[in-house]
């Protein structure tokens, strides 16, 4: 009958396990304050709605103020900078005068529209005239800071990694293919419920809740076959990672909270092509510019739900492999190991090991 642990194998042991919630802290102290403790506008765009020289004086008294903080130019005539609000492509404009008025696109992030009433509120003030500020692309009355999606992609993100924790542990001796139905399923089943949310509970979204259904399981199957995938090959410290790829990086740099304007240079960077981004910007598309720009943005997500799939289909050879490799006969002069526990039956040991890869899976969720 052998021993129990001693207590220094088990501090030991408890020390090891202490690891991952370790870097978990560290890694949402980096990203998270990283990203969002000191937002700042870098090349933000704004114009000056008008062609005379005034216009064109006080752009670049702006350019020239901002020091890299700001991208001013000019149009024409108001007409061109709606357009340009409503297509993303600038933030604020600003048409100078003895009544001064500022369009903003408040639907493409309140923290950005404020930024910029922060500023040109200071040229009216040196004007001596009191501003007027135009919303040209309003919130929907339910999400009135319009980060509503921000939190939708929260509640879906925190859905599809706790699912990844349960069906690479509880589900790791299922075939691939059968975890890869599971993770099909709870996709959809994710979404559904995110919509509701999204829609006839909180209605943060007033229109178009079909395309944002299609939106949030694409982005959930995505997390969900990524992590099935990774679960092969990283087992317990799969929750670990997925939380790297899909709340480190993925909140902090999906524009939610703040746009890559208000970014340093590397969230703003990832705010191209993360999945985060994908859903936040698509949904926002969608439901509040007409579909302007969607098409990239949903091929985004589409990309990541393929390279889930390649994943997936990658680790179910692998597994295959490995399989293969186990059952193949050992050579006939070499000793047969006893088999205490009988054939093909898991000892204390490699049980009590799934059990604590099973709990480590379940930290972070």
């Amino acid at each position: 009958m052998s021993a129990g642990p001693t207590p220094r194998g088990a501090l030991r042991h408890v020390l090891g396990h202490l690891l991952t919630p370790l870097l978990m802290c560290v890694g949402m102290g980096l990203a998270y304050l990283g990203a969002f403790h000191a937002p700042a506008p870098d090349h933000l765009r704004v114009d000056i709605v008008g062609s005379g020289p005034s216009a064109r004086v006080l752009a670049q008294t702006l350019q020239d103020r901002g020091a890299g903080a700001l991208d001013v130019r000019t149009v024409a005539d108001r007409g061109d900078a709606v357009t340009a609000l409503r297509e993303q492509s600038s933030f604020g404009a600003y048409l100078p005068g003895a009544h001064p008025e500022l369009l903003v696109a408040g639907a493409s992030s309140d923290t950005t529209a404020l930024a910029v009433e922060k500023v040109f509120t200071k040229v009216a003030a040196a004007q001596d005239a009191p501003l007027k500020v135009t919303d040209v692309a309003p919130l929907s009355d339910g999400d009135p800071t319009g980060q509503g999606v921000f939190f939708l992609l929260v509640a879906l993100s925190i859905g599809s990694y706790a699912s990844v924790a349960v069906i690479g542990g509880a589900g790791a001796v299922l075939p691939m293919r059968v975890r890869a139905l599971l993770a099909a399923g709870m996709s959809l089943v994710v979404s559904l419920v995110g919509t509701l949310f999204a829609g006839p509970v909180f209605h943060l979204v007033d229109r178009g809740l079909a395309g944002l259904w299609a939106m949030a399981w694409l982005y959930s199957a995505g997390i969900l076959l990524i992590g099935v995938g990774l679960h092969t090959y990283l087992k317990r410290w799969t929750t670990l990672g997925v939380m790297v790829l899909f709340v480190m990086l993925n909140f902090t740099s999906s524009g939610g909270i703040y746009r890559p304007e208000l970014q340093p240079g590397f969230f703003a960077s990832l705010h191209a092509f993360w999945n985060g981004a994908g859903f936040v910007e698509g949904a926002r598309a969608h439901v509040y510019f007409d579909g302007r720009a969607l098409g990239g943005h949903l091929l985004v997500l589409a990309l990541w739900l393929l390279a889930g799939v390649a994943l997936t289909a990658v680790a179910g050879v692998t597994e295959a492999r490995r399989a293969r490799a186990a059952a193949t006969p050992a050579p006939r002069h070499a000793a047969r190991p006893a088999e205490p526990q009988g054939a093909g039956q898991a000892g204390p040991e490699e049980r009590k090991a799934e059990a604590e890869e099973e709990m480590e899976e379940a930290v972070g969720v």
